[in-house]
């Protein structure tokens, strides 16, 4: 019996009707192998991944396959987003024993859920050297029933090694000068000078290397910190990884050159692409990046967007094709003959301006729509109305698959994308927008004691436990949301969410900080990752938002944990600067202060109080934060104490124990926090 048809992955939904009999993570699965006496398959993806579609049409729609499996194991099915925790953990194993990972993740395990062995995509038939999906079930079969000791004595081995693994942390001490310094000249060295962007094929977009690269130019004036994002953030941009006609990023190129993306657009990535690229603006004034943040902020809330206020977690790189087919990059590629059929006699505009060829970009002769640097001058207006009737007509293609499971983490991300995007552009549906998703992780995601679920779908909270970047992440976007909006609310639920980190995640000896907290689920490991990943880790994300948190209110305890949290980065940033890019930003914060800025003012509408918070707000001093508000007004600790300058809206800057002289002036605001 398959049990999947009652949970809220849509994911695992996708696999309700495979005939495979397919259990999710729960302890009643392990027992019926215990009792059965029979080893366990263990099968980690994702909605919006491409192979793990493939294997499931190949393999787990396969009756004769689904057969032989349930007969000699008892499958389990995880949605790695829902469970990022058991992902970790086999994703280490798995990395561990063959140097690789990836998904689908195909991990074969005890009753007392050690692995012993593991893969990731297996074929129907043998194929470029890997063996076929029944092949390994024949053999794990025969290993189990044949082998038992040696099976046991893998598995053992493998959980042994695993619990032997330790962070190397360098105590309390953060980063400093030297290390930040050491961190630049190696992103240096590995940077793509001629194409933008860091090493070489697959290329994935380095969001938080490059908010490392504009802080540290903010701070100490670097100019090739900023040449090298401002290049890898307008090759990016002009490359088929950006939608040329809906906006919004693609997971990866496929090449060096930010060609041929794979498809899938996931909620995370664009959140931190389009933070970065309003960044970006605010330290360059850069039109190509307003355009691309603001794009990207759409993109979000139009195709993104749910019901309830959230964000759903990702588009599918597959679609049908027309014909039946789903493939990958059908909704999305275009050949000149498609092109000829909707703009006629403006047809060859499009081809030059869009980079297509007869050849194709991509497959079969299609091109995916890129914006190459030309000589020529097009005509905007004209520009304009292609990709509004492109766009029209590609609305009529089958869209891909959304997977509208909300996730806590990466609606925080969201939240403090549009609100400051939101801010910087003077687009008050943007901040209205994060405002909504807030208030639906509040409202849905946390309970009575402010602890977090991982997922919501249809308002409605999963089982899942929040994991530390759940808790970095939202208490992150709810910081930005109190310095954008005023509303010391968002404060007072950061520090709740905080309160969490710094009670159940965080090592009470050395600060180093767990992926789990200690009351979850016992897995054959505690995970702990302070390195990024797609998204910030939930180390340093934690450390950045704790840092925020002491800025605003002073709390020593706050910063301390954020200084030890921030002694990884010592030790990994000027070794792996790529990998552990968000705590190299952080690491900038903390240098810069970070400042504090609290601006009073007679209240809401008033011209000269909102100058000031703008001007607050485009200061590009690292991870500033800002208060405003009334005089004596309690809604954020800055503001106590902060009387007006005579008759007129005051701010106040400062930091490392120091403040300079109120100011009146917008202007005198920002220079103070140009870095």
């Amino acid at each position: 019996m398959n049990r999947l048809a009652g949970v809220t992955s849509p994911y695992l939904l996708q696999h309700a009707d495979n005939p495979v009999d397919w259990w999710p993570w729960e302890p009643a699965a392990f027992e019926e192998a215990r009792r059965r006496d029979v080893p366990v398959l263990l099968s980690v993806g994702y909605s919006a991944c491409h192979w793990c579609h493939v294997m499931a049409h190949e393999s787990f729609e396969d009756q004769a396959t689904a057969d032989f499996l349930n007969e000699h194991f008892v499958a389990v099915k995880v949605d790695r987003e829902e469970r990022p925790d058991i992902d970790a953990v086999y994703m280490e194993a798995v990395q561990a024993a063959t140097g690789q990972g990836g998904w689908p993740m195909t991990v074969f395990l005890t009753p007392d859920a050690e692995p012993f062995y593991f893969g990731t995509y297996f074929p129907p038939a043998p194929r470029h050297g890997m063996p076929s999906f029944r092949q390994v079930l024949e053999g794990v079969r025969g290993a189990w029933a044949d082998r038992r000791d040696e099976v046991a004595e893998v598995a053992g081995k493998i959980v042994h090694d695993l619990a032997e693994r330790e962070i190397s942390h360098q105590g309390d001490r953060p980063p400093g000068e030297q290390e930040l310094g050491q961190a630049l000249l190696g992103l240096t060295r590995e940077y793509d000078a001629q194409r933008g962007g860091f090493g070489g094929a697959p290329k994935f977009p380095p969001s938080m290397t490059v908010e490392f690269l504009l802080r540290h130019h903010a701070r100490t004036g670097s100019e090739g910190a900023l040449q090298m994002a401002a290049d890898t953030c307008e090759r990016m941009a002009r490359g088929g990884l950006y939608d040329q006609l809906g906006g919004g990023f693609a997971r990866y190129s496929v090449d060096r050159d930010w060609v041929v993306p794979h498809f899938e657009k996931m909620l995370y990535d664009n959140a931190l692409l389009c933070r970065v690229y309003a960044h970006l603006w605010r330290a360059t004034g850069s039109e190509l990046a307003r355009r691309v943040a603001l794009e990207t902020a759409d993109f979000m809330v139009r195709e993104l967007g749910t019901g309830e206020g959230g964000f759903a977690s990702a588009l599918d790189a597959d679609s049908d094709d027309g014909t039946g087919r789903h493939v990958e990059g059908a909704y999305y590629v275009w050949t000149p003959a498609q092109l000829d059929d909707v703009l006629g006699a403006d047809a060859d505009l499009a081809v030059r301006y869009f980079g297509v060829t007869e050849a194709g970009t991509f497959e079969h002769g299609q091109s995916v729509l890129q914006l190459p640097q030309q000589d020529v001058v097009f005509d905007a207006e004209k520009v304009e109305s292609v990709k509004r009737r492109l766009l029209a007509k590609r609305a009529e293609r089958p869209a891909p698959g959304r997977d509208d499971k909300v996730v806590a983490a990466w609606n925080g991300l969201a939240v403090a994308a549009l609100a400051e995007t939101g801010a910087f552009f003077d687009r008050p549906d943007l901040v209205e927008a994060a405002v909504g998703a807030a208030d639906l992780l509040v409202r849905v995601h946390l309970d009575d004691h402010a602890r977090i679920a991982r997922t919501s779908r249809d308002g409605q909270a999963g089982a899942n436990a929040g994991v530390l970047e759940d808790y970095g992440d939202v208490a992150e976007g709810f910081l930005a949301l109190a310095s954008v909006t005023g509303e010391g609310v968002w404060l007072e639920f950061a520090g709740l969410l905080l309160g969490h980190v710094l009670d159940r995640f965080a090592d009470a000896e050395t600060g180093a900080l767990y992926d789990t907290a200690s009351d979850a689920e016992k897995l054959i490991r505690r995970p702990q990752d302070p390195t990024d990943n797609a998204t910030p880790s939930g180390w340093t994300a934690a450390a950045g938002a704790l840092l925020g948190y002491a800025a605003h209110t002073g709390s020593e305890p706050h910063r301390a944990a954020a200084e030890r949290a921030l002694g990884v980065v010592r030790t990994l940033g000027p070794r792996v600067p790529r990998f552990i890019g968000w705590g190299l930003a952080v690491a900038e914060a903390l240098l810069d202060g970070p400042r504090e800025v609290a601006i009073v003012g007679p209240g809401q509408g008033d011209g000269r109080t909102a100058a000031l918070h703008r001007a607050a707000l485009l200061g590009v001093a690292p991870g500033a934060v800002v208060a405003v508000g009334t005089p004596g007004s309690e809604e954020f600790p800055l503001l106590a104490g902060r009387p007006l300058v005579g008759d007129r809206p005051a701010a106040y800057v400062c930091r490392h124990f120091t403040c300079d002289a109120p100011t009146t002036d917008p202007e005198l605001l920002k220079a103070a926090l140009q870095g």
